[in-house]
């Protein structure tokens, strides 16, 4: 603990020393970070084999190219985003001036999840340093060969004051948890989410809190069957299952769900062969206690593909199940894991009745020809993001917010609003003094029509 205090108050006073709002000084500290990244991609490769057999496909797509676009658009609008925002005045303050100054926060801590350990741990990092803040990391415990290498190459492109990397479990985040910080990011579980967040509070400090849910996917009957499903086995079984957008669950038009399993099980096997085990392409879980939650969940309901477990590899199929009851445990919360339950609705109302059983999602998918049906449905349910006719791809999109709502999270990111996240937004009105206006001034006499005939021009 009292490492880490020293390590705040190193970052504290460097932070304001005004060296970390220097534009010039961070672009050079991204363009580092960009390279090094690059130079690394190999290493990196290595880690998330040893963690959890993730393929160098995945890694890529998933871990390394999307944070180097993250990178590569922070670079090119910083200046931009740097920039105090000229808005229109209030007639009640002419003549004036008005603008919005982003600030950054001071001090962030960030703790990183296991799923995506590499890029869900940096991401928020570009976002903050960007602002112009300090950041303590707390990588993921569950994935140590690589929380060791974003240490290794965070540490060759930042001093210690500037952003630091903390490692361990549970005592070291509780540790960094009772220190008090200017932001808090966290992106996780709900009841840890819910800690932090209490931990957060006695200090009134801001969090962003990205978290998870059970992800509705819902599928009419106007679909291509073949295409539909395809993109469901790669949303669904990309990362085996462990992401926190991924479809937890199908909910299928009737006359269609017959057809829509015996499709997605011709998927699994092109996507992963007879025996996914042993192909490349396919992920572990990431511990044995995680399998072992998964295992429990495979106890009850209509196993129809997969459900095959090894231990010793951490392995476990891809899964479809059918028709569960929605008090089974495989229905109670999110799966988090490559087991994907296929239910069947009849009527709007169907839907309604088992989406408003569970909080709000993090995602939410529609697959349909019919804008009208999607339409209402986006409309109908509350739920962080989602789309259309696949799954998943929203996320891939900078310009779009990507955070929850409820319990699904507080707080949005990526792109411009990632920077906006870990800004405090200042306004300022400049006042001129060619021109004093006398109404707001007492005495008050007489003035009363003319202060509403005021406020009336303001809009």
């Amino acid at each position: 603990m009292e490492h880490i205090k020293q390590l705040k108050n190193t970052q504290k006073t460097f932070f304001k020393s005004g060296k970390t709002r220097d534009v010039s000084f961070i672009k050079t500290k991204l363009k580092a970070l960009k390279s090094t990244i690059i130079s690394n991609e190999n290493a990196i490769y290595v880690a998330l084999y040893k963690d959890f057999k993730k393929s160098k496909f995945e890694t890529y797509f998933s871990e390394i190219g999307i944070l180097i676009s993250e990178i590569e658009m922070t670079l090119k609008n910083i200046e931009k985003w740097n920039k105090p925002k000229k808005v229109r005045s209030a007639a009640l303050n002419f003549p004036s001036k008005d603008y919005i100054y982003s600030e950054p926060y001071g001090t962030v801590l960030v703790i990183a999840p296991w799923n995506y350990p590499f890029q869900l741990a940096i991401a928020p990092i570009v976002s903050a340093i960007a602002a112009g803040n300090t950041v303590v990391l707390k990588p993921s415990e569950l994935t140590p060969h690589t929380a060791q290498i974003i240490e290794d190459i965070l540490s060759d492109v930042f001093k210690k004051e500037h952003l630091s990397v903390v490692q361990g479990g549970i005592p070291e985040t509780t540790a960094l948890l009772d220190e008090r910080w200017d932001y808090i990011f966290f992106t996780g579980s709900v009841p840890v989410g819910k800690i932090v967040a209490k931990a957060a509070a006695q200090f009134m400090t801001p969090v962003t809190l990205e978290l998870g849910g059970k992800n509705p996917c819902i599928v009419d009957d106007s679909v291509d069957i073949k295409l539909t499903a395809k993109r469901l086995v790669w949303g669904k079984f990309v990362n085996a299952g462990q992401t926190c957008i991924a479809p937890d669950y199908i909910l299928a038009k009737e006359s269609i769900k017959s057809e829509l399993v015996q499709q997605l099980k011709i998927e699994i096997t092109k996507a992963y062969g007879e025996d996914p085990q042993q192909s490349e392409d396919y992920p572990r879980i990431v511990n044995a206690k995680n399998l072992k939650r998964l295992e429990n969940m495979l106890k009850e309901g209509n196993i129809v593909h997969g459900g095959t477990i090894d231990n010793d590899d951490n392995y476990l199929a891809p899964t479809l199940i059918d028709d569960p009851t929605l008090d089974s445990k495989v229905m109670e919360g999110e799966i988090f894991g490559p087991i994907l339950p296929i239910l069947s609705y009849s009527t709007n109302e169907d839907i309604e009745s088992i989406v408003n059983r569970y909080e709000k999602p993090l995602g939410f998918y529609v697959f349909s020809k019919r804008k009208e049906f999607y339409t209402a449905l986006i409309k109908t349910f509350s739920f962080g993001g989602g789309s259309i006719n696949d799954t998943m791809i929203h996320f891939g999109n900078p310009r779009l917010p990507f955070g929850g709502v409820g319990d699904s999270g507080i707080g949005a990111y990526h792109g411009r609003l990632g920077f906006d996240t870990f800004s405090h937004k200042k306004g300022i009105t400049i006042k001129a003094n060619w021109l004093d206006i006398p109404l707001r001034y007492a005495p008050y006499k007489n003035k009363l029509k003319k202060i509403k005939k005021a406020f009336k021009w303001m809009g």
